[in-house]
């Protein structure tokens, strides 16, 4: 059972799906940007940007890798939410199951490494990298993103298409998404540290 008042979990819920009934492009970018936020300084708690220092010491914080981040998070947010509105929509046969199987393979094969792919290069273009490097990143992570994604987002993408009604999905995945920006956050820091050696 969902520990205290009900009204606890409700109430903000309620408000979160009457915001997105009136602007529901202007919900998925506020949302997006508060978890890429969240997932970026989870991942600079976790693997720190190094700081250049000869001791090899981390650095504190870094800003620009977190207005990095916000500005993925922020391009990303409104295409997202209509690749998702467009599967939600699409796809529909008889089979509400084999529906949804159908939607988790296409956004798998389809969104998933397009979106990596935009992710890893927006990074390294950001940072400052060549055309060369960009495409180094890319090698370097987007096949081990993809495959990793495969563990995580067709359970998530199938819940959320067959529990969570479509104004709450965004939200729904936003908060698995958390970890898994870390997770790519993580992902693009090794990439880079081998780049540097």
């Amino acid at each position: 059972s969902i520990p205290g008042p009900i009204w606890i979990w409700t109430a903000p819920l309620a408000a979160y799906t009457r915001v997105h009934a009136r602007r529901p492009r202007t919900t998925q970018f506020v949302s997006a940007l508060v978890v890429y936020l969240v997932g970026d300084l989870t991942a600079q708690h976790l693997a720190p940007t190094p700081s250049g220092r000869d001791d090899g010491s981390p650095a504190a914080y870094d800003p620009a890798r977190t207005a990095r981040a916000l500005v993925i998070g922020g391009l990303a947010a409104i295409p997202g939410y209509h690749w998702f509105v467009f599967l939600s929509r699409n796809f529909n046969y008889a089979s509400k199951w084999g529906s949804i199987v159908l939607k988790v393979v296409i956004n798998q094969i389809v969104f998933t490494p397009i979106f990596n792919t935009y992710f890893f290069g927006m990074q390294s273009a950001l940072s400052g990298a060549s055309a060369a490097d960009i495409v180094e990143r890319i090698k370097h992570t987007v096949p081990r993103s993809w495959i990793n994604s495969w563990k995580l987002w067709p359970a998530v993408t199938a819940f959320s298409f067959a529990f969570i009604r479509l104004e709450l999905r965004g939200l729904f995945a936003g908060v698995i998404a958390i970890g898994w920006q870390t997770y790519l956050s993580i992902l693009n820091q090794r990439a880079a540290k081998q780049e540097r050696e």
